[in-house]
């Protein structure tokens, strides 16, 4: 029996929400090896149980593998956001807002933390400290619940 515990949670917090199969070994070993970062577990395990999350709104709470490596590859090579921003390097965004924001893992002292980009202000803020309690919030708290 494989358990599905990130299908089950994000069942439970929005019904209507039309869940993907999962992300491939390959694809989730590709996102570790382009990046040179490794995935938190938790973030790798609900790709392996759903390759994207979207949202009542339309925002992709969390991307598909394919577009973790496409999007973070774009935004860490962009000359205009090398010269305007802090470095991307150690940080991998999963998932944005239709209002802007992004969301990205960064290692913290207490392992990794969800955080919010402003890309009008490069303000990176602690929003979260588990995959759980993001999607918790997404679900449940509004478009603007990061604010």
């Amino acid at each position: 029996m494989i358990l599905s515990v990130w299908r089950e949670l994000i069942a439970d917090l929005s019904p209507e929400t039309d869940l993907p199969g999962p992300a491939d070994e390959a694809a989730i070993a590709e996102v570790e090896k382009v990046l040179a970062l490794p995935l938190p577990f938790e973030l790798a395990a609900l790709l392996r149980e759903v390759n994207g999350v979207h949202n009542t709104y339309g925002d992709a709470v969390v991307w598909p593998a394919e577009r973790l490596v496409e999007d973070n590859l774009a935004m860490r090579a962009e000359p205009d956001y090398l010269e305007l921003y802090a470095p991307f390097d150690h940080l991998i965004f999963f998932g944005d807002s239709d209002m802007g924001p992004q969301f990205a893992y960064v290692h913290t002292d207490y392992g990794p933390g969800i955080i919010v980009w402003d890309h009008e202000t490069d303000q990176r803020r602690l929003v979260s400290v588990s995959l759980r309690d993001y999607l918790f919030r997404c679900f449940t708290q509004g478009n603007g619940w990061f604010r």
